[in-house]
């Protein structure tokens, strides 16, 4: 049969790892920084990123504890940790 080399392969195939966009990542730092925390809908609008591309740089960014979500009554919120807010500031020094 020859789907079966075609599934075979896709089955096999290993997921590469994410890498953040650096440009991306100034953009989420930013305008966490001048709005202050705020839901992942409200920063992908901000910041004029696709929510599935916003989640994922902001799954990243936990993972390394630069930012944390905060619950907030209703909602949950994005905010940088103290770990973030030295990273943003040398990125915002360039």
């Amino acid at each position: 049969m020859m789907y079966t080399n075609t599934n075979y392969n896709i089955k096999n195939k290993k997921k590469r790892d994410f890498e953040p966009s650096l440009k991306i990542l100034s953009r989420i730092f930013k305008t966490i920084e001048n709005n202050g925390p705020e839901g992942r809908t409200s920063l992908s609008f901000d910041t004029h990123l696709n929510y599935t591309r916003l989640a994922k740089h902001i799954d990243w960014l936990e993972k390394k504890g630069l930012v944390e979500s905060i619950k907030d009554a209703s909602k949950i919120n994005v905010g940088l940790t103290a770990k973030g807010r030295v990273f943003a500031s040398m990125l915002s020094s360039d």
